[in-house]
């Protein structure tokens, strides 16, 4: 019996973040999806109250909440300049779908979305090398905080 074919990413894959913030910014329009518990961690991280975070930061598509983008641009709202170049405004409480990038199952289907996602991002296929197991993992990831809330 012929058991499934192997993931084409089983010898593991490389990737370091450059703080480029490319993943966080246009051209494209996309979705920047957030959950209730990482919303109220954004509300406590904002000093705010949660229906403010939903009617200032947030938009709504269907029952599901993304993170708001700038209308010319289309980078995320939470992008901002740094001294290194762009960061993120809101990193230590950053959405779950940013925490996994660039492990996203649309970039790990075939090789060739991987590597067009590192036209994108110069920090895919280079520095730390993550396992067939790590990038499993982060790919079942649905939270990242710990249940104090």
């Amino acid at each position: 019996m012929i058991g499934p074919k192997p993931k084409w990413y089983v010898g593991g894959l490389h990737f370091e973040c450059t703080g480029c913030g490319n993943c966080c910014a246009g051209p494209d329009e996309g979705y920047i999806w957030i959950c209730r518990r990482e919303i109220e961690r954004l509300a406590d991280y904002l000093h705010i109250p949660v229906n403010e975070v939903r009617k200032k930061y947030l938009r709504r598509y269907g029952i599901r909440s993304s993170i708001r983008e700038e209308r010319r641009t289309k980078d995320c709202i939470f992008l901002i300049p740094t001294a290194e170049g762009r960061g993120c405004a809101i990193y230590p409480v950053r959405p779950n779908q940013c925490r996994t990038w660039p492990f996203w199952s649309i970039n790990l289907k075939h090789p060739d979305n991987w590597n067009e996602a590192a036209m994108k991002c110069p920090g895919i296929n280079q520095g730390r090398h993550y396992n067939f197991k790590e990038i499993e993992a982060i790919l079942k990831q649905k939270q990242w905080w710990d249940d104090e809330k």
